[in-house]
């Protein structure tokens, strides 16, 4: 037996045993610092930039759709239909490029596109019209808009209303120097002969709403991240 080999193998068996190291995955930010950190107001941004792209998005597919079934029986119908497939598919390589960009996560490319195996614009038509990775990304377009409606709203006015909140001593003085008013408004109004009013104006007041403002602040990362999850979800999902 030739045991020239004997002190070469185990190396070699072990080298291509060595697993690869693998990138640190990164960690998100503590409770403490999230209201501060950089991923919060990426993950902000891509609600509040989703609520102009859904609405391009779910007007395109709804009218690409409508108009295509509409008109099949003509000329004119499964070429739309097509159209609005292939836009649709277009739509969702930007949405994957957002997710990446903003909220850090990879998702996979779709399927391929049919081959066209026959020559002529028909041909062509009818590839377009079997691809399944273009129906789902034309499906995200409609069901992702009332979500994306909702989203926008619920981070906009978290983010809105505790920092403003939260802010409230550093620019309460402005409201009886430059208002007129004793300090922030709550209400004032006249009912039946009867004014009622109230206004954040004493010291406890100011910090007692700062500090409801800075609870809100801090419990918004965590709140926004959920509603990221649902967009991570459903890009990965349909997208992918």
């Amino acid at each position: 037996m030739d045991t020239s080999t004997l002190s070469y193998a185990p190396a070699a068996a072990r080298g291509a045993a060595a697993p690869l190291p693998r990138p640190a995955a990164k960690r998100s930010p503590g409770f403490w610092r999230a209201p501060f950190d950089g991923s919060t107001y990426r993950e902000i941004g891509y609600t509040l930039a989703s609520l102009p792209i859904a609405v391009g998005g779910f007007t395109f597919a709804v009218t690409g759709f409508s108009v295509g079934v509409s008109t099949a029986t003509t000329p004119v119908g499964l070429p739309v239909l097509a159209g609005t497939l292939g836009g649709a598919r277009r739509l969702g390589a930007l949405e994957r490029r957002r997710v990446r960009a903003q909220l850090r996560r990879e998702t996979p490319e779709p399927a391929a596109p049919p081959a066209v195996r026959e020559s002529g614009w028909w041909a062509r038509v009818r590839a377009r019209l079997a691809d399944g990775a273009g129906w789902k990304a034309l499906l995200f377009q409609t069901v992702m808009f009332p979500w994306r409606v909702a989203s926008f709203c619920v981070s906009l006015t978290f983010v809105a209303t505790g920092w403003a909140l939260a802010l409230l001593p550093a620019y309460s003085w402005v409201f009886p120097h430059y208002v007129g008013w004793p300090g922030y408004r709550i209400y004032d109004y006249t009912s039946h002969g009867e004014h009622h009013q109230f206004y954040l104006s004493s010291p406890a007041e100011i910090a007692g709403t700062s500090l409801l403002g800075l609870a809100i602040v801090f419990l918004m990362p965590k709140l926004v991240h959920a509603l990221t999850s649902v967009d991570r979800a459903a890009v990965r999902g349909m997208l992918g």
